[in-house]
């Protein structure tokens, strides 16, 4: 939906609540209506945030989609007069949410004025860019890409979608530490963002090159963005020709999603270099997981958008994924098994020191000497379930054991998190985002690591870093019982595993954790040694030099 926020001002006040300081949050609610209605739901009330709007069904419609509540917006559309000249737009953004891209160009046919036929444009180029080898036809592909004979040895083009410093997330920091690993063991890696990166992210940065730990970042910053999915990636390779023309990189290494591998490919057929695409997730399922679909059949963003993830995965020379699970998916769509590489998410040597003295955070955090501290470091984002580790929390204090819920992170579901902790009486700590080099900070305060995460097929599949970070400093970890997770956490050796969604479950395996600090040591400690023998960032260095070397390009 990013392409559209030019056109959807609603969407843009909603991330605009997200994206400000704290202080500075309380003037979005002089937008308008449209700007309360922002201010409440970014508090994470809600119901009045849609309440505020309900006279209008426009305007509540437009808002529920900008904050993705569909059954909302399709009721208001219900109220909306045929007549009313923004209900084809209206009905077209919901289309396009449920990923009815078709639909969503249809629902535009007879409406006038410049912004439908700027949507209709838009919505049609989008589905052209999901056909797979659309990128470089018409003579727009890679100009100045290096040539067959001259790729310097050792170098590697890291092409990801975003990165340290202006976004840290469990994906960024695996490409610093994999960068750094590379340099470490004689490499030369180089790392560049996807188009517009960070400016188009709200970050007021417009440095061509940043250094991060002594890995290069380098931005593709045009002028002018273009808005358009066709002319977007078309410009994007164009940057990315140009920057690969100066690198001379011996290698292409795309990390999710098909984006960053479609600019790899493109750059290959002009170069032939070899590819190498990183499935770190599944980005089509990940959607899924925030958008409540009936009928995955219906929604062609959904099959076109894994289609052209198994064509990248098809036509990259190598494909690198973190887990088991995520290579059975791989498998499962007809990829070579001897074609697929499990790199897993790992640590820097730094994690397995001890952690550092947590005295003087846990009274900066108001934490008393006789509560005992379970939570997380992790995005806000729904699949993550960190509702049922708050009611989880609930159940241990109702029961005696004093505990407080420490959430480390930000995302679009802090404010209902903290609205649901009030509503429970939870004296939840919200940190929001801290810095990376803070983490093991606050990994000191926690007796308890958790990882709520909900049933998703995302959730199934991906296997997370942070879990491994953890363990490594030694934690123990809860996690649920997905077969991603099971990967990493084996129950009652490494950790712990609870039955997703189920706080009753979690609150009786947090309670003999809490209690019992010898058990808690003793799967802490196995964790560590199971990290340090084979999860480390160095490890994984040498298994990169060795697919590479297979390719030609070490």
């Amino acid at each position: 939906m990013g392409r559209h926020v030019a056109d959807d001002p609603v969407r843009a006040l909603t991330l605009a609540w997200r994206a400000l300081p704290a202080p500075l949050r309380g003037w979005i609610r002089f937008a308008g209506p449209y700007g309360r209605a922002a201010a409440l739901w970014g508090a994470g009330d809600r119901r009045a945030a849609l309440t505020a709007l309900e006279a209008s069904p426009a305007r509540l419609a437009a808002f529920s989609l900008a904050v993705d509540q569909p059954q909302v917006a399709r009721s208001a559309l219900a109220r909306l007069s045929d007549r009313d000249s923004a209900r084809g737009r209206l009905a077209a953004r919901l289309a396009y949410r449920e990923g009815r891209l078709g639909d969503a160009v249809r629902e535009l046919d007879g409406a006038r004025g410049w912004r439908a036929a700027r949507l209709r444009r838009s919505l049609r180029a989008e589905i052209e860019m999901l056909q797979p080898g659309r990128l470089g036809r018409g003579g727009t592909g890679p100009r100045h890409a290096p040539g067959p004979a001259s790729p310097r040895a050792g170098t590697v083009l890291h092409i990801v979608t975003d990165a340290l410093p202006s976004t840290s997330a469990g994906y960024t920091v695996r490409t610093q530490e994999i960068a750094v690993a590379q340099r470490n063991a004689g490499m030369d890696p180089h790392v560049v963002t996807r188009i517009g990166f960070p400016v188009t992210a709200g970050a007021i940065d417009g440095r061509r090159t940043v250094t991060v730990d002594g890995v290069p970042y380098h931005r593709l910053l045009p002028w002018v963005m273009p808005g358009r999915a066709d002319t977007l990636a078309r410009t994007h390779l164009r940057h990315a020709a140009r920057l690969a023309g100066t690198l001379r990189p011996a290698v292409l290494h795309a990390a999710s999603n098909y984006s960053n591998a479609l600019i790899a490919l493109a750059l290959r057929d002009a170069a032939r270099l070899p590819v190498v695409y990183e499935v770190r997730g599944f980005w089509e399922d990940t959607w899924l997981s925030r958008h409540a679909i009936a009928d995955l059949d219906a929604s062609d963003r959904y099959v076109r958008s894994r289609a052209l993830e198994t064509h990248c995965m098809r036509a990259a020379d190598l494909v690198v994924t973190l887990g088991e699970a995520m290579r059975a998916e791989i498998t499962a769509r007809g990829i070579p098994g001897d074609k697929v590489l499990i790199v897993p998410n790992g640590v820097s040597a730094e994690f397995l020191r001890p952690l550092p003295d947590a005295t003087r955070l846990r009274n900066d955090l108001g934490i008393r000497d006789d509560e005992h501290v379970v939570g997380l470091v992790s995005s806000l984002v729904a699949h993550e379930g960190i509702g049922t580790l708050l009611e989880a929390v609930k159940i241990l204090n109702d029961r005696g054991t004093r505990t407080r819920a420490l959430i480390v992170g930000d995302g679009p579901e802090r404010g209902a998190l903290q609205r649901q902790a009030a509503g429970l009486r939870l004296d939840a700590i919200f940190t929001g985002r801290v810095p990376m080099a803070r983490v093991r900070d606050y990994h000191a305060v926690l007796d308890v690591f958790v990882v709520p995460r909900t049933p998703d097929r995302v959730c199934q599949l991906v296997t997370p870093l942070k879990p491994v970070e953890a363990m490594a400093s030694g934690l123990a970890v809860v996690v649920s019982a997905t077969a991603a997770l099971a990967e990493i956490v084996h129950d009652k050796a490494t950790g712990m595993q609870v039955p997703p969604q189920d706080a009753e479950a979690l609150a009786r395996t947090l309670q003999l954790l809490v209690t019992t600090p010898e058990l808690r040591g003793r799967l802490g400690e196995a964790a560590r040694e199971w990290v340090a023998r084979d999860r480390t960032w160095e490890r994984n260095a040498a298994r990169y030099r060795a697919a590479y070397a297979r390719l030609g390009a070490a």
